[in-house]
């Protein structure tokens, strides 16, 4: 159940710490195994469960990825923490109890005894769209260096995987083992058709290292594709001096979200799911239109404004679209998004509009930094397909080029740039003139740079004449 507070004043001095004798809640059988614990899946996954009608029955035991922190201060707390939900008419807080175990991510043992065991049925992902290691043709890329090293780690049969798929597909084979029969797993990164996604990073990860277990994923393991959104920005001290205030209690690991939440889901549950749908969610058959609606629409959005906010000064999502020029960059791309999207059901003219609000709530302050990263991964996703679309209809995708060209301005002036490809961007941006722009737009893709995929002819030419847009600081008013 829910415990909602409204905003109080009290002293932070000597405040019990959050914890589940303070704020008494059963906790629930383990049936949910969560690679990637971070803020994002506390407010969104987490807070769904806990939502549901029969949270009770599914407690979720939560690994992190790169780092223990975010395990070691939620079990302080036993796994609670406060969602702050952040809107216009001011703050209001949830104490969430659906995480019954946080778990340091290299904790491979607790890791496999969990997804073998009878009662686990689900998995759910939120390791990044980086984290999947696809080639552009959507195999694993078994010559990138961390994929290679836990291949040879799995072959090795006493080592310890350290990326997410490599650990997943080491627990798959201790529940192969353990003959505990099938579950699904959840992807909830921003990737198209990302339950397809994560079946064939998983696949080709088991493939590699042991073909009997790559049959027996194929047979036993749904993989469930996912439309996720909830604006979720970092957590500030500000935010915990907040909650300590509202609620009476210190919570080292609050959540800070915006009023909106949106799940769809599309796939098979063989082992039983939450009712999720209590909280919201939606399972459609075709997912396909939803993921682009808000791949391109919300998403798109954010990179474009990311990389040219970032160029004419701005630091935040609500400050960037006050910026006549970004606005209307927005929108350009919104009409050419619009344009490929199929079906009145989407209600695209309600969705761009609720965007709008969503994006200028100033109170909620989402960092253009956090966005831009692994831009080589998310413009695959949101600008290449409505780029190439535009120019298979005939049209010339500027508005889509140039999400792309301000993400090459951007990685060009970056004094530090966070991408799986950084090495190759730099190396790319040695070149001079359209030299650069082919080689980064074939980091993008290969159809970016090939005159049949590209409708007629390449869109070098399109993009260097779109770099630069951005460039120089908005003018103040």
């Amino acid at each position: 159940m829910s415990i909602e507070l409204q905003a109080g004043t009290v002293s932070a001095v000597g405040l019990p710490r959050l914890n589940r004798a303070l704020r008494p809640s059963t906790k629930a059988p383990v049936r949910i195994v969560h690679l990637g614990l971070g803020a994002f899946h506390r407010s969104h996954q987490a807070w769904y469960t806990h939502q549901s009608g029969d949270a009770a029955g599914w407690g979720i035991a939560a690994f992190t990825g790169r780092r223990p922190d975010a395990a070691l201060a939620l079990a302080e707390q036993d796994g609670l923490y406060t969602v702050v939900e952040r809107g216009d008419a001011g703050d209001s807080f949830v104490t969430v109890s659906s995480i019954v175990e946080a778990v340091d991510g290299a904790d491979l043992q607790r890791l496999a005894a969990l997804v073998a065991a009878p009662a686990t049925a689900v998995i759910t992902l939120t390791i990044t769209e980086a984290a999947y290691r696809l080639r552009a043709d959507g195999s694993l890329d078994t010559a990138a260096a961390d994929v290679a090293a836990d291949l040879a780690l799995l072959a090795s049969g006493d080592g310890h995987p350290t990326t997410p798929l490599g650990r997943l597909v080491l627990a798959l084979a201790a529940r192969r083992a353990a003959g505990t029969g099938p579950l699904a797993v959840v992807c909830c990164d921003n990737l198209s058709n990302n339950g397809t996604v994560a079946h064939n990073a998983v696949m080709g990860m088991a493939g590699e290292w042991d073909a009997g277990l790559a049959a027996w994923i194929e047979a036993n393991t749904s993989f469930v594709s996912t439309s996720v959104d909830r604006i979720t920005p970092r957590t500030t001290g500000a935010d915990l001096d907040a909650v300590e205030a509202a609620c009476g209690y210190r919570d080292n690991s609050p959540v800070v979200a915006e009023p909106f939440h949106n799940w769809v889901l599309s796939g098979d549950f063989p082992a039983g799911r939450p009712r999720w749908e209590d909280a919201g969610a939606v399972f459609v058959a075709d997912i396909e239109p939803y993921e682009n609606r808000k791949l391109w629409l919300l998403n798109g959005a954010h990179s474009l404004l990311a990389y040219a906010g970032q160029l004419r000064g701005h630091s935040t999502v609500a400050q960037a679209l006050t910026d006549p020029l970004c606005r209307d960059a927005v929108e350009r791309f919104w009409d050419a998004a619009e344009a490929n999207l199929p079906g009145p059901d989407l209600d695209i003219p309600g969705y761009r509009a609720a965007l709008i609000e969503r994006f200028s709530n100033a109170r909620i302050a989402h960092h253009l930094a956090q966005i831009a990263m692994d831009g080589s991964t998310k413009l695959r996703m949101r600008a290449v397909p409505v780029l190439l679309a535009e120019r298979g209809r005939g049209r010339s995708g500027a508005a889509a080029a140039l999400m792309i060209a301000a993400w090459m301005d951007f990685s060009a002036a970056a004094a530090e740039l966070h991408d799986p490809l950084a090495e190759d961007i730099a190396a790319a941006n040695t070149r001079s003139a359209a030299g650069r722009t082919r080689a980064m737009l074939e980091l993008l893709s290969p159809d970016l740079v090939d005159p049949a995929a590209a409708g007629g002819g390449p869109v070098v030419e399109l993009i260097e004449s779109l770099r630069g847009t951005f460039s120089g600081p908005a003018v103040p008013e």
